[in-house]
């Protein structure tokens, strides 16, 4: 037996020009690309690296809605940033999302196809593993 498969798409050029979905779900997992600091609905992003690290934690946030996940779902995180200086002053922000989900997670320092992209941030979650019992 197959299991279904669900993309979700942003809206964002890249996932058309790249060929790729902003999140596969399947069998309750919630695939989640790298996602830079872009709004989508505009196509602009700011310059400061805090300002991309809240901006793509929204569209994170968005893609794990329309999946029917949330945040606190989150089981593993990977962020990718060119300078690993500008890790540190994203710290808390990630801690403000993180904190008591407290997913596995990396750091790896790398390019980024686009220079004005200063971190990327890319999550697995499965679906319900962040709610409490009943």
């Amino acid at each position: 037996m197959t299991a279904a498969r669900r993309l979700i798409s942003s809206g964002s050029g890249f996932e058309k020009a790249i060929g790729y979905s902003r999140a596969v779900v399947v069998d309750g997992w919630v695939h989640v690309s790298g996602t830079t600091g872009f709004d989508y609905r505009t196509m602009t992003i700011s310059d400061d690296v805090v300002e991309q690290a809240e901006q793509c934690l929204r569209n994170i946030e968005a893609a794990l809605r329309e999946a029917g996940a949330a945040l606190a779902d989150v089981v593993r995180v990977t962020y990718m940033l060119p300078d690993p200086g500008d890790f540190e002053p994203c710290w808390p922000t990630l801690r403000r999302h993180f904190e008591d989900i407290r997913p596995a997670a990396t750091m790896i320092a790398c390019g980024l196809s686009d220079p004005r992209m200063r971190i990327e941030i890319e999550v697995t979650a499965y679906i319900g593993s962040g709610r409490s019992p009943s």
